[in-house]
C-alpha cells in the first residue's frame, strides 16, 4: 500500500485534533506555509498575465518560460535592494510594523480545511492544520492584528504620506471587518458551530451560498475592502498618497508586507470557499456522478480550484473597476454593509425561529420576499430625495465662504497648525515674483 493511501470520506471530530504525532504537525505547518509562499508567485504570475490580456500587452515573458519566474526574480530583486531606513523613523516600530502584518497572515491559514480524514504514512489524520470551537473567530482576530502592522508603519515613517495611507487603512479595515463578521453570523445560525471542519460538514447537501446568498454577496463586497485592493485600494492611492503606508519602505521590509496582501488574498479566498462553497467537497454535478469524488485526495483539487476562481475573481476586478472616493467607500461599510448584515441576521433569526415552531415556510418567505422589497424601495427613494449629499446642512440666506488653498503653506498636504515643526520655527511662505530689468523697461523690448 502506498504511504500516502486514500481514506473513506470522513468529518473529523473536533475532539481529534492536536492528538498526531509530532513529524505529523510539522509536516502540516511545513506544507501550509510552502503552499503560501508557491500561491504568492503564481498569483502574481496570473495576476500580471491576465491584467496584461484584458489590457493588450502581452505580460511576463522573460523571466522562465512564459514569464513563470518572474515573481521569483522579483523577490530575488528586493532581497538585493539597498535596504533604506529615512534618518528620523521610530526604527523600533518601523522594522516591527511589517513583521506584525505578514505573521498574524501566516497564522490565519491555520484553521482551514483542505479535505477529509487520509491516511499519511499509516496515520489517520485531517488535511487541516488545526481546528477550534471557534476556529473563524481566529481569522477575525489575526486580521485585527494586522492592522496594527498597517497602523503602526504609518505612524513609524514621520511621512505624511505614510500617516495618511495608515489611518486610511485602519479605518477601511476596521469598518469592513464588522460587516465581514456579521456575514458570518447567519452561516455560524445553519451550522450550529464556529468550526471550520463543522461549518464544511454541514454543507454536505446544501451550500450555504444557496441558502444564504445575501451573507455571500457581503462577504465579497468586505473582502476587497479588507485586502485593500481596487476599487478600494485607498489606502495605497498613488495619485494621491504616493504609496501609501509603506511608502518609505524598501528591500525585505518593503517584500514582507507585499506577501502579506497576497496572503491575505489567498485566506479570504479560502475562507469563502469553506464558509459558503462547500470547502473541499465537489460541487454537484461531479458528487452525484461520481461517488469518490470526496474521498481521499480529490477534495485539495476541488478546493484549489475554487480558491484559484476566487483569485481570478479578484484580479478581473482590477483590471476593469475604477478606484471609488474614499468618502463613497467609508459609507458604503457604515451605512449600507453593516445596516444590510443586521437586519438579514434579523431576517435568518426571525425565520428560523418560526421554522422551529412548525410554521408553513412558503408563506413566511413571501412575507420575508415582500417587506425586503419595500425597505430597500423606500431606501432608494430616501437616497433620492435627500441627494446623496451626507451631513450637509443648508441654511437659507447663508452664503458660502471662500475655500482654502489647501496648499497655502507651501506643502503638497495642508499645512500643519504647530508653530514649530522638528524644532525650527516655520515661516509663512510667500509666493514667487519675477522682477522685470530695467533695462528691458527702458528699452521698450518684449
Amino acid at each position: 500500500m502506498s504511504p500516502l493511501a486514500a481514506a473513506p470520506a470522513a468529518e473529523p471530530p473536533l475532539q481529534d485534533f492536536g492528538h498526531d504525532p509530532w513529524w505529523l504537525i510539522g509536516g502540516k505547518v511545513l506544507v501550509i506555509f510552502a503552499f503560501l509562499v508557491v500561491t504568492v508567485l503564481m498569483t502574481m504570475w496570473i495576476e500580471r498575465r491576465v491584467i496584461g490580456r484584458m489590457q493588450l500587452r502581452v505580460g511576463p515573458n522573460r523571466a522562465g518560460p512564459f514569464g513563470l519566474l518572474q515573481g521569483l526574480a522579483d523577490g530575488v530583486k528586493l532581497a538585493l535592494k539597498e535596504d533604506i531606513v529615512p534618518r528620523q523613523v521610530d526604527k523600533v516600530v518601523f522594522i516591527l510594523a511589517p513583521v506584525m502584518a505578514a505573521v498574524p497572515a501566516f497564522i490565519s491559514f491555520i484553521i482551514i480545511p483542505f479535505g477529509p480524514t487520509v491516511s499519511v504514512f499509516g496515520h489517520q489524520t485531517a488535511l487541516q492544520g488545526t481546528d477550534l470551537p471557534v476556529a473563524v473567530l481566529l481569522v477575525l482576530a489575526m486580521s485585527s492584528m494586522g492592522i496594527y502592522g498597517v497602523v503602526l508603519a504609518g505612524w513609524s515613517s514621520m511621512s505624511p504620506y505614510s500617516l495618511l495611507g495608515g489611518l486610511r487603512s485602519s479605518a477601511q479595515m476596521i469598518s469592513y471587518e464588522i460587516a465581514m463578521g456579521l456575514s458570518f453570523v447567519a452561516v455560524f445560525m445553519f451550522a450550529g458551530s464556529m468550526s471550520t471542519s463543522e461549518i464544511v460538514a454541514a454543507q454536505q447537501d446544501k451550500w450555504f451560498v444557496l441558502l444564504l446568498a445575501p451573507s455571500f454577496i457581503i462577504y465579497v463586497i468586505t473582502m476587497m475592502g479588507e485586502s485593500n485592493r481596487i476599487p478600494f485600494d485607498l489606502p495605497e492611492g498613488e495619485g494621491e498618497i504616493v504609496g501609501g503606508f509603506h511608502t518609505e519602505y524598501s528591500s525585505l521590509k518593503f517584500a514582507m508586507f507585499f506577501l502579506a496582501e497576497y496572503i491575505n488574498l489567498t485566506t479570504l479566498s479560502a475562507l469563502a470557499t469553506t464558509m459558503f462553497l462547500g470547502g473541499w467537497r465537489a460541487p454537484a454535478p461531479i458528487s452525484t456522478v461520481w461517488a469518490g469524488a470526496n474521498s481521499g485526495w480529490w477534495p485539495v483539487l476541488w478546493f484549489l480550484i475554487k480558491i484559484f476562481l476566487f483569485i481570478f475573481f479578484f484580479i478581473w476586478l482590477r483590471g476593469t473597476l475604477p478606484r471609488v472616493r474614499y468618502d463613497q467607500l467609508m459609507k458604503l461599510g457604515w451605512k449600507v454593509l453593516i445596516p444590510v448584515s443586521l437586519g438579514w441576521i434579523l431576517l435568518v433569526a426571525a425565520i428560523r425561529a418560526f421554522k422551529n415552531e412548525g410554521y408553513d415556510m412558503q408563506q413566511i418567505a413571501i412575507g420575508t420576499a415582500v417587506a425586503a422589497a419595500v425597505v430597500l424601495v423606500a431606501t432608494v427613494i430616501w437616497e433620492m430625495v435627500r441627494g446623496g449629499e451626507d451631513g450637509k446642512e443648508i441654511v437659507p440666506g447663508a452664503a458660502e465662504g471662500p475655500r482654502p488653498d489647501p496648499a497655502a503653506g507651501g506643502f503638497p498636504v495642508p499645512p500643519l497648525d504647530a508653530p514649530h515643526y522638528h524644532g525650527r520655527a516655520r515661516e509663512p511662505v510667500r509666493p514667487a515674483t519675477i522682477e522685470t530689468p530695467p533695462e528691458e523697461v527702458t528699452s521698450g523690448t518684449h
